[in-house]
């Protein structure tokens, strides 16, 4: 039983929602629930229909309860997968399934809407530039090939907008995944006009920012509390998203931790750091952190699960694999967004009749690895030889850990707390009940600390190799298919 304040923190990913209850005072995981979604879509489609959010939300959220008190419960808050794109009603009923961060249909929109500001504009504006799946990106395909469903669209939202709306009631998002959009400005913390005119659409349709996603934008409602069997009282914070919740829950931010780069690998894969610097290079993201710092980002399409994939096709245990010598295997099955080439596939090179399928596996790893690494060199304020904080599902497998301090040559520092995006949430969530900095919650929790592996020597013979295979890939991945046309 639970007397003490506890917390609840929500990361809904791409493939399941994780949701922890937290010791207010100490950061103590006292229990985690756990639901699945389905993604569905061929030839670079990739949705979900937001109401199952909703479900494995209510669902995960109740194993996290059982056995606890629920009116111990002061404050819940969202991270949610970034970019996805909810179109709603007026009654908040979704008008079809959400475009997630990894439906890659848009790279035409993509490159449509950047040849009318040029790189430098976008950058200048927003610190990112197009790509396809980022929310201006996929609305522009919405208007397009479903116009209708555009129109009729009376509210946009972000997957986490959307539960937190759920929640509270309120229309809100926070700085830190509304910088995702590429219609947040983050040189003046707000929705550009011109952008919102360029892609049709009304701010009205959009919900406020609030000033960080530790905010308190509501209470649970009555249906809400009800349906996950919560006091009405709990206070809903704005949340964010779940690079930016990962980073909180690091202490990461202008309270923490700055200039310290993080590794996460899932089914994307990231790199950043929080830094008080507004990033502007086309070679990252320049996002909004949630608590006014900023947090310059690389992202892959393709990581754990592109690797599973090749470990299915050989018939190999994920574990079963050694450096792959000769062999260079690229894992790009979902195109790739890092480097910026929507229509790639998998290449595969080097084969020797001495070639052995576990070396054909390890090789998918360096792939995966070397793509998420080469994104380090663009971070600003980062020292050659700062440690690695390596978080995710794959800082849990000794092959990704091997190959990511094989090849980046670094020390690597390995957090104890393994739900770090979740974490992050349950900060946020405290923050809105009590008013406190979240970073510093987290800081006192020690949720980012771990066990520091010593660096070994960068497999440099490995990475000139990869490297050697990049312009290959990229003649072959070729333009993106399709037209576009920007304006309205």
């Amino acid at each position: 039983m639970q007397s003490s304040p506890a917390v609840i923190g929500v990361d809904s990913s791409t493939q399941s929602t994780k949701a922890v209850l937290v010791d207010a005072a100490t950061g103590q995981v006292l229990a985690t629930g756990r639901a699945a979604h389905t993604v569905s879509g061929e030839g670079g489609a990739r949705e979900t229909d937001p109401e199952q959010w909703w479900r494995a939300l209510a669902g995960a959220v109740a194993q996290a309860l059982e056995g606890f008190e629920a009116r111990a419960v002061t404050g819940i808050a969202v991270a949610g997968q970034q970019h996805g794109l909810v179109v709603l009603d007026a009654a908040g009923r979704p008008l079809r399934p959400a475009l997630l961060w990894n439906d890659t249909r848009s790279a035409p929109q993509a490159a449509a809407l950047t040849g009318r500001l040029g790189a430098e504009g976008w950058l200048a504006r927003t610190g990112s530039v197009p790509v396809a799946s980022m929310t201006a990106t996929t609305w522009q395909w919405l208007r397009e090939h479903e116009p209708r469903t555009a129109e009729a669209a009376a509210a946009v939202r972000l997957p986490h907008d959307f539960l937190t709306e759920r929640l509270g009631g309120t229309a809100a998002t926070d700085p830190g995944d509304a910088s995702g959009t590429c219609w947040y400005n983050t040189a003046t913390g707000a929705y550009d006009p011109e952008l919102l005119d360029l892609l049709g659409l009304d701010a009205a349709r959009l919900p406020a920012v609030a000033p960080t996603g530790a905010t308190r934008v509501g209470t649970l409602t009555t249906a809400a509390a009800r349906e996950l069997g919560l006091p009405e009282g709990v206070a809903v914070a704005a949340g964010t998203g779940d690079n930016m919740a990962a980073a909180v829950g690091l202490g990461l931010g202008a309270a923490g931790l700055l200039d310290h780069p993080v590794v996460s690998l899932g089914t994307s894969g990231t790199v950043f750091t929080a830094t008080a610097t507004r990033p502007a290079t086309a070679a990252l993201a320049g996002f909004a952190a949630t608590d006014g710092t900023y947090l310059p980002l690389g992202c892959t399409l393709n990581c754990t699960l592109a690797v599973d994939r090749v470990a299915a096709l050989l018939g190999l245990d994920r574990e079963d694999a050694v450096p792959g010598g000769d062999t260079v295997l690229l894992p790009y099955l979902d195109g790739e967004r890092t480097p910026d080439l929507p229509g790639a596939t998998g290449l595969l090179t080097g084969l020797r009749h001495t070639t052995t399928p576990r070396q054909l596996l390890g090789a998918a790893y360096e792939g995966a690895a070397f793509t998420v690494l080469r994104a380090l060199d663009a971070l600003p304020s980062v020292a050659p030889s700062a440690p690695l904080r390596l978080i995710g599902g794959g800082a849990r497998g000794r092959t990704w850990v091997e190959t990511v301090r094989r090849l980046s040559g670094r020390p690597l520092v390995l957090p104890r707390a393994t739900e770090l995006v979740a974490l992050g949430a349950a900060a946020l969530a405290v923050g809105a009940a009590t008013g406190d900095d979240p970073v510093a919650v987290a800081t006192v929790w020690r949720t980012g600390e771990g066990e520091t592996l010593a660096p070994v020597e960068r497999d440099r013979a490995a990475w000139d190799r990869i490297a050697a295979v990049l312009p290959a890939v990229a003649s072959l991945a070729g333009p993106p298919r399709g037209g576009a046309t920007v304006g309205r």
